[in-house]
């Protein structure tokens, strides 16, 4: 369960993380020389990454809260990352204090900072699984997975910003059926993804540079992505520039001279 203690965690600081790449453009401290030498490079060939990885962390919290303001009282966020400010179940459970979450990412050091930190309401539960999205039978069998989500009721099954980490021959679109699947109707999925539609040039670039490190980043069209909402109703405004995405409107207003980098959306299933 959540609260057993666990194994000492297996690092490899000599290999780059996402998250903890996506960590260091946060502005967080969890990450190492690896992570950072493909942060900043990327830096260099797409100036507006770091933007990018706020607009992203922003779209969570707001498609974190619609979905809680609807009523979903569950959440599976596969890829989570490691924590920092409104983190999925802190924004749920601001709205429903009962809510449950289950956070699961393939980084043992975001499962150490998981247990320590991301501490629910005493009405809801938190659970941490360390899995690979690749994997879905591993996290939707989970013990802990079961133990605190009922997937006889709606469950927000959230990927955001992992999902351009899984390469085609691995094939994204099935590994995200399985997950939707799992879940009733009446259920959500919110997706972020990057792609080249907006600024193709500056985004090529960013995937370049990313691609230099061992964990290799595909750049996808918002046809493409939209396939991941199959059998999903999107809610308004549909796929959209992330930043955009049910943004404050005076946010909104700063949105014209940005360069956005990736789609978001979410869906509830038919």
């Amino acid at each position: 369960m959540a609260d057993e203690t666990p194994a000492a965690p297996k690092l490899n600081t000599l290999v780059p993380h996402p998250a903890r790449v996506y960590d260091y453009w946060l502005g967080g401290k969890d990450n190492f020389e690896a992570d950072r030498r493909v942060a900043e490079a990327v830096k260099i060939a797409s100036p507006g990454v770091v933007q990018g990885a706020r607009d992203n962390r922003a779209f969570l919290g707001r498609a974190v809260q619609f979905l809680a303001e609807q009523g979903i009282t569950q959440f599976l966020d596969i890829g989570t990352g490691i924590p920092t400010q409104s983190n999925t179940h802190e924004v749920a459970q601001a709205v429903n204090p009962a809510a449950r979450v289950v956070y699961v990412d393939n980084d043992p050091i975001v499962m150490v900072h998981a247990r320590a930190l991301l501490r629910g309401t005493p009405e809801g539960r938190t659970a941490y699984i360390e899995a690979d999205l690749r994997d879905p039978d591993s996290i939707l069998t989970h013990p802990d997975t079961l133990a605190t989500l009922d997937f006889t009721q709606p469950i927000g099954v959230v990927i955001v910003g992992t999902l351009m980490f899984v390469k085609d021959e691995d094939d994204p679109f099935g590994i995200v059926k399985r997950y939707t699947d799992a879940v009733v109707p009446g259920s959500y999925l919110a997706v972020t993804h990057v792609t080249g539609d907006f600024a193709r040039e500056s985004l090529e670039a960013f995937a370049e540079a990313y691609n230099t490190g061992p964990v290799p980043l595909t750049l996808r069209t918002g046809a493409e992505i939209s396939r991941f909402f199959d059998g999903f109703e999107l809610v308004e405004p549909g796929l959209v520039a992330v930043g955009e995405w049910r943004s404050d409107p005076d946010e909104a207003l700063l949105l014209g001279d940005r360069v956005h980098g990736g789609y978001g959306a979410v869906g509830r299933k038919l």
